[in-house]
Order: structure tokens, then C-alpha cells, then sequence
């Protein structure tokens, strides 16, 4: 793939081209061109790691007014950490464009999580010198969003089918399986039914555009059955 052809892809356009080849050169491939006037990739990489922690806090703090500081720590935490980053980087083919030398090629270089982490985050912050901060929010959220809904979905399902499993190892020795009951709708637009157990008993009953996220619905669901009413609901009600 050529620069032309990686930036018609992610429908990048850049202004100065030599920022966006920086921004693909790792440091492997400078010290193997000794001879010729190369930079590598870690300056830009580092500001592009500022660029969007900002952009994912921004986000995060526009979207839930009503979370504590601890709560978007940890939120902004998930949407930049190393796998995720080179989880962008792998959707846009980074890998195939990245400049390395060939003792980092041969043993894996190219595909190395970390490298492909820091190259996406060197292209943020070349995007950003490049063209500003609007730009780069254009960019990347429509990523950040995708992800944020995934890392919210796993959150919840693991605070309600690990509340629901020690519940029932500790109320009956045992624990709760999920079965799916149907998957229904076009494949882009599933809906899920899935039902969970304990032994041969089905507790309750979950549905989502997801086989995991119907899980954790039914898990709630059963939670709600299982676990007794505290005074502040009662009060509520």
C-alpha cells in the first residue's frame, strides 16, 4: 500500500506529507539508513499520546456529567490503552504502511502490538500539526465511540454475572450456565434471547444485540429475582 493509498482509505489528506511518513517510521529503520536525513516516529508519538487523552477526556466528560472523576479515569484509561490503540492502528492497516528495519521486520516488528500502538498514536499527533485539533476529534471519536460502547458492554456484564456466580456458589454450591435460547433479525441487527440456569432451574431471561450482552441481561434479571430489596429501593418505591 502507498502513502496515497493509505491516506484515500481513511479519507486523510495530508498537507505535509514528510509528517505523516515520520509518523510511519519506526526507530529501526532510521538507525538502519544511518546515511540519509530520517526522523523517527517518537516525538510525534508523544504528542499524539496527549492529544488523545485530551480528546478522550473531553469526550468522556461531555457524555457523562454525572460520572466522578475515579469512574472517567478509568473509562479514558480503557479507550487509549495499548491494545486498543493498536486495535485502531490494525482497522487502518498501519501495519502494511510502517517503515521498520529488517532485523525488526524478521522478528515481528511490523505486527508488534506496541509498535503498531505507538505508529497510531505518531499519526494523531502528525494529524494534529497537520491540521488541528478538529481534524483529529473527526478522526477519531467516530474509533472511540465504537470501542466505548464495547467497554461498557463488558463492564456491565462482568459486574453482573460475577456478582451472580459468587451469589450462587455461596447460596447453592454451584453455578449459574447461560443457554441461548434464539437469534433473531437480519445479521447486521441480531436480537438475542438468552436464558440462564442454575442446575436443571432457568432463574431468568435476558435479550441484546449480542449473545454476551444478553447474558448480562438475563444475569440481571436474575440478580433482581435473587437478591433481596434494599431499604433504599423500598423507600423509592
Amino acid at each position: 500500500m502507498t502513502l496515497d493509498e493509505f491516506q484515500q482509505s481513511l479519507g486523510l489528506c495530508f498537507r505535509q506529507p514528510d509528517l505523516l511518513q515520520q509518523a510511519l517510521t519506526h526507530r529501526s529503520f532510521v538507525n538502519e539508513h544511518s546515511g540519509e536525513p530520517l526522523r523517527d516516529n517518537e516525538r510525534l508519538e508523544f504528542l499524539g499520546d496527549a492529544v488523545l487523552d485530551f480528546i478522550a477526556g473531553e469526550m468522556l466528560y461531555e457524555r457523562f456529567p454525572e460520572l466522578p472523576e475515579g469512574d472517567l479515569t478509568r473509562l479514558r484509561s480503557a479507550l487509549v490503552r495499548t491494545e486498543a490503540l493498536a486495535e485502531f492502528a490494525g482497522q487502518c492497516h498501519i501495519g502494511e504502511v510502517l517503515r521498520v528495519g529488517k532485523g525488526e521486520e524478521t522478528t515481528g516488528g511490523r505486527v508488534r502490538r506496541n509498535n503498531l500502538c505507538r505508529a497510531f498514536e505518531a499519526l494523531i499527533g502528525a494529524l494534529y500539526l497537520d491540521q488541528g485539533i478538529e481534524a483529529v476529534r473527526s478522526f477519531i471519536l467516530p474509533r472511540m465511540l465504537d470501542l466505548l460502547e464495547r467497554v461498557m458492554v463488558e463492564a456491565l456484564e462482568k459486574d453482573a454475572r460475577s456478582r451472580l456466580q459468587e451469589y450462587v456458589q455461596a447460596a447453592f454450591n454451584t453455578t449459574p450456565t447461560y443457554h441461548k435460547v434464539s437469534a433473531s433479525g437480519p445479521d447486521h441487527d441480531k436480537d438475542f434471547v438468552v436464558e440462564v440456569f442454575v442446575g436443571e432451574n432457568m432463574l431468568a431471561q435476558g435479550t441484546g444485540k449480542s449473545k454476551r450482552a444478553a447474558a448480562q441481561a438475563a444475569a440481571s434479571a436474575a440478580l433482581d429475582l435473587l437478591l433481596p430489596p434494599t431499604p433504599e429501593t423500598n423507600e423509592q418505591a
